[in-house]
């Protein structure tokens, strides 16, 4: 699997993207500007219990599923069509279980269940979209790409019309559902016309994939629990206006996300390859990945923390002015944040995953006990706080400590190595010259 595939791959998802991120800042600004704090808060608080079923509703394949279909190409149309059908049972039983919680979590409180239960429909879609990573695995991610652009560009058309017509927070809550339905129908469609694998399903197929994912589900959610206990707990504990507060900052810092995921998601095919073929070659594109992702990652904090006032101010209004703060400790969280999820593509190459549930369960019991000491004076300052050192902890400090997973912290330094970096800028920017001048020959 050449770079130069992998560039162009990471290149469409990376544009579609830029334009999707760019309408779902302007869109989400307008939005978060109407709902007010309240209400913003609100529609995040459903939306941390859809982040909590997600990891059981994909029942960890969304880690195992490229790697399985490397491994059996011809079985992929098997692959695809039984994980969708796990998952979509899956989904079933949590839609039941979050609509349960919030029943008794927030007994008498209708608003409150309906926003939830109507957020929550997007579960069902979610299941069906796992066929995106045979897309990934195909290095077809443009497809995906485009589609998720078409289905935003659809869905911020509805959320205007939310907006001029005056509508209450109900509608808004019900706008991720249709995005994911947009794109999994469309998804599907061109699945079958491109004449993959016919979908099937297979009981055997079934105890095969679990088998290899289950070791995810627990450690998946352990992950959940890191990112979305703060705004559970921010909603009991301090109210939903100290959640949109924290809820803006977050989506602020993380504008540009996607384009580390685009980064990652291009790379994974390659280093599961070279693994089995090349065991120099995969650590160093394993120092690659955490170089480019690290240092990227760490210029953007700088950014935001320097302008994070006006980026506040501009794009959420003054009754927003609680988030600067916020913002700026947040920004250093992605950093050590997506150190982890690069090693999550090192824990899947070396089929250490049976560690991932002590991994994630020691910070989420970090986080948790974090949060209910700092939330209750410093409000969503506190919550930031409790993030960041809970990342720094898990994704940094416990790779030193934990042997059987010290060598990827090993990778990941020589990766932050400058000279390594300015060596494979280099390489890689002559690979895209070369890989031009043979296009144009």
């Amino acid at each position: 699997m050449k770079r130069s595939q992998i560039l162009n791959n990471a290149k469409w998802i990376i544009i579609c993207k830029i334009v999707q991120s760019l309408l779902q800042f302007i869109i989400g600004m307008l939005c978060a500007r109407y709902l007010g704090p309240s209400n913003y808060g609100l529609i995040n608080y459903a939306a941390s219990f859809a982040s909590f079923a997600l990891p059981v509703v994909r029942l960890g394949l969304d880690a195992t599923l490229v790697r399985e279909l490397v491994k059996d190409s011809d079985g992929e149309g098997e692959i695809m069509g039984t994980s969708i059908v796990m998952c979509l049972v899956s989904s079933v039983l949590c839609y039941g279980g979050v609509v349960g919680f919030v029943t008794v979590a927030n007994a008498g409180d209708t608003t409150v269940l309906i926003v939830c239960m109507l957020y929550n429909v997007m579960l069902f879609f979610a299941a069906i979209e796992m066929i995106q990573y045979w897309y990934q695995y195909k290095l077809l991610s443009k497809y995906y790409s485009l589609v998720g652009l078409v289905a935003y560009v659809i869905v911020s058309v509805y959320r205007i019309f939310l907006l001029v017509t005056d509508k209450s927070v109900y509608w808004f809550a019900v706008t991720n559902a249709f995005d994911v339905a947009i794109i999994v129908v469309s998804l599907v469609v061109i699945y079958l016309r491109m004449g993959a694998g016919r979908l099937r399903f297979s009981f055997s197929r079934a105890r095969d994939l679990f088998s290899r994912s289950k070791h995810y589900i627990l450690a998946m959610l352990m992950i959940s629990i890191i990112q979305n206990t703060d705004h559970i707990m921010l909603t009991n504990m301090v109210g939903e206006k100290e959640n949109g507060f924290y809820s803006a900052a977050i989506t602020s810092a993380a504008v540009v996300q996607f384009v580390y995921y685009a980064i990652i998601d291009s790379f994974r095919p390659m280093i599961l390859s070279k693994k089995e073929e090349n065991e120099e070659l995969y650590k160093l594109n394993m120092s690659r990945l955490y170089s480019v992702i690290i240092y990227l990652a760490f210029l953007q904090s700088v950014v935001f923390i320097l302008f994070a006032k006006p980026i506040i101010t501009i794009l959420y209004g003054a009754q927003y002015a609680e988030s600067i703060r916020v913002l700026r400790v947040l920004m250093m969280y992605y950093v050590f944040s997506l150190m982890g999820v690069v090693r999550n593509v090192w824990i899947l190459a070396e089929q250490k995953q049976k560690y991932l549930l002590g991994i994630n369960l020691s910070g989420a019991l970090f986080n948790v006990v974090l949060n209910f000491f700092l939330i209750p004076y410093f409000g969503a300052c506190g919550a930031a706080f409790a993030s960041l050192m809970t990342q720094f902890f898990m994704n940094f400090l416990l790779g030193f400590i934990f042997k059987p997973i010290r060598e990827s912290n090993y990778i990941m330094l020589r990766g932050l190595n400058p000279a390594f970096l300015m060596k494979e800028s280099k390489n890689i920017v002559s690979e895209l010259l070369d890989s031009r001048k043979k296009k144009n020959s």
